[in-house]
């Protein structure tokens, strides 16, 4: 087997328009989880449980449920009933969904983290509920969940591939379609492979100085 170095320069400006889509859902996937997740959270520590277990059905439900499944359905089903979205749009919203009954966890475990001390001062400087949750709990518990956030950054990039599935030409997905179109696999999936290497090491090593920086 040799080492073809004219696929590779044939294959990079498919690998360049993969690359972009890969880095869009990731974005706007990140964005969406940690907004719902932090609603999911919110919303569990409501006074009646008549919010609560809906609320904890659902994200049972999602996290419990394989994302290619989810993919499978929000694609393939919702239009049945008039509900259409494009593939990319799709692939988003699987991944913002189903990350966000991780990132739920997360914050959950930041906002009880959060000292008892903390919630006596508000109440005793009456400030109102709103205030409280805004000037006082949530910084404290975003700044301690970061890290943890960031993991499942990476974990929704490893994810990304799953929308080649429902016909989304992300990097592998473009790697798949300029193999079988020219039958050499080596180049573009080493080139894939190295891809995301590159993006996931550099990322986890700045979680790791983030991390260290903010527990100080």
């Amino acid at each position: 087997m040799t080492w073809d170095w004219s696929a590779v320069g044939d294959f990079m400006p498919l690998f360049l328009d993969g690359l972009l889509v890969t880095l869009k859902a990731l974005a706007l996937g990140s964005l969406i989880s940690f907004a719902l997740g932090l609603v999911w959270a919110l919303l569990m520590r409501a006074p009646t449980r008549w919010v609560r277990w809906p609320v904890g059905a659902v994200t049972e439900f999602v996290r419990n449920t394989p994302l290619l499944v989810q993919l499978f359905f929000l694609f393939y089903v919702l239009p049945e009933w008039n509900i259409t979205f494009s593939a990319l749009t799709t692939g988003v919203v699987a991944i913002g969904l189903h990350y966000s009954t991780y990132t739920m966890q997360v914050y959950r475990t930041g906002i009880e983290g959060v000292p008892a001390g903390q919630w006596e001062a508000a109440t005793a400087l009456n400030l109102p509920l709103r205030r409280t949750w805004t000037a006082v709990i949530l910084p404290q518990a975003v700044r301690r969940v970061v890290p943890a956030l960031g993991n499942y950054v990476i974990s929704m990039l490893k994810d990304t591939p799953m929308l080649m599935a429902i016909t989304v030409l992300e990097m592998l997905g473009e790697a798949r379609l300029y193999s079988q179109e020219h039958f050499q696999f080596t180049e573009p999936l080493t080139v894939i492979g190295v891809a995301f290497v590159l993006i996931s090491c550099p990322a986890s090593l700045l979680l790791r100085a983030l991390e260290r920086r903010l527990v100080r």
